[in-house]
């Protein structure tokens, strides 16, 4: 379906490009912050079999994960907060002008850092029109393992936090990236960039996210998007995802 966003731009809504990472019942399933692999199992009690292949009706399983740690998922303000704020109710409005980047972290230490020189080279165009409101993350190496990856003890790459003051300029409310977290792993709970972007305590911003653990593929190109982002309507600071990216055509 042809999805007209203006006299010369235009999505088609058939061809969108899926960001996400699926929630697996095996060791391939990405995952992070020291988890166990996720469990998807048939439901079997009191004679009941919840599998077809093993002699029930019907296939009715359990499924035990953490949002935040297996596979991509979108987080609120309220992962953060002593008070409990669900992203199902934070996120009203789910199409956005959004921007795909590359970017490789840079060392500092014993870290990979995204940093704020960084951005602020890559996102020139956006610093002076502040044209998206969502900005992707694709970092190198963007390899295939990422999909499988278990990011425990890794220390993987993050964003240093001076970089929040670029994204304020843009206005972005919606950050997705490719790695488990946009803090360090071991930060000792300081969680400072996600302090920054939600503005947590002093004025806090419920209508912004962050998506983790997205793959973005190397066939899609730097450059704007439509992004549709929708979450599982959990009541939770965060929920299981699936990003979608539409190429904008002109006529």
């Amino acid at each position: 379906m042809i999805f007209h966003l203006s006299n010369t731009q235009f999505i088609d809504t058939e061809k969108g490009l899926d960001i996400s990472l699926p929630l697996t019942n095996d060791l391939n399933n990405p995952r992070a912050w020291y988890v166990n692999p996720p469990m998807i199992e048939p439901v079997m009690e009191n004679g009941f079999v919840g599998s077809v292949a093993q002699g029930g009706n019907v296939n009715f399983r359990n499924i035990f994960f953490n949002p935040h740690g297996h596979g991509t998922h979108t987080e609120c303000l309220g992962h953060i907060t002593e008070e409990v704020f669900s992203v199902n109710k934070s996120l009203k409005s789910y199409f956005f002008q959004a921007k795909v980047i590359t970017i490789s972290p840079e060392k500092k230490g014993e870290d990979l850092v995204i940093t704020k020189n960084q951005l602020e080279n890559l996102l020139k165009e956006e610093i002076q029109n502040a044209t998206c409101e969502a900005l992707i993350f694709r970092t190198n190496p963007n390899i295939e393992a990422k999909k499988h990856q278990n990011y425990s003890a890794t220390n993987p790459p993050y964003i240093e936090v001076e970089a929040i003051e670029i994204l304020n300029q843009i206005k972005i409310k919606h950050l997705l990236i490719d790695l488990p977290s946009v803090d360090r792993e071991n930060d000792e709970g300081v969680l400072a960039f996600h302090h920054a972007f939600w503005q947590v305590p002093e004025n806090p911003q419920f209508d912004k996210t962050i998506t983790e653990l997205i793959f973005v593929k190397d066939e899609i190109l730097d450059g704007n998007y439509i992004l549709n982002l929708q979450t599982a309507p959990f009541e939770n600071d965060a929920s299981p995802s699936r990003p979608v990216l539409f190429e904008i055509f002109t006529k």
